[in-house]
């Protein structure tokens, strides 16, 4: 009897996955202590300036309780795929654009959502609370820098929906 080293490794190869105990673990479905679901929001209206391109959306901005953050959530409507749309929060209402408050992510024009994360997190942590009182808008950006959509936010516009 011949026996070749294709047999011997399938031989071993059987015995070391069938002599092995494989318990299936069951999932952990509940959060970690002091997690949970994000409840608190404030969401604005982003509309386009441009009838052409007609892009238009929301920009919700969470309250995050745990770690005292504002997880902001941008998400656009009739962009162009494989397009990058950069976004920056200004101060004072459309059409002043005074000094940049801050940029977050670029939107991801495949999906309409931001492209690094779902969120973008801001780690003032009164940011949040102050939101309201805020003299802010948010611009929206082709990849030449021209204006696509804005939305006024903070004390220039009321939030569409809360909570």
């Amino acid at each position: 009897m011949k026996i070749s080293f294709r047999n011997i490794f399938i031989i071993l190869l059987s015995i070391g996955l069938f002599s092995c105990e494989q318990d299936r673990l069951e999932p952990e479905l509940e959060t970690a202590e002091g997690g949970g679901t994000l409840s608190s929001y404030m969401a604005y209206t982003i509309s386009s300036v441009d009838a052409a391109t007609d892009v238009y959306g929301r920009v919700v901005f969470w309250e995050e309780p745990t770690l005292s953050r504002t997880l902001i959530q941008v998400s656009l409507y009739n962009t162009t795929d494989s397009e990058l749309l950069p976004v920056s929060i200004l101060d004072g209402a459309i059409g002043d654009e005074s000094s940049v408050l801050m940029s977050i992510y670029d939107v991801d024009g495949s999906t309409g959502e931001l492209d690094e994360s779902k969120f973008y997190t801001v780690t003032d942590t009164d940011f949040y609370e102050s939101l309201s009182t805020l003299d802010a808008h948010i611009n929206i950006y082709d990849s030449t820098g021209t204006i696509l959509a804005a939305g006024d936010i903070g004390s220039n516009a009321d939030p569409v929906e809360s909570n």
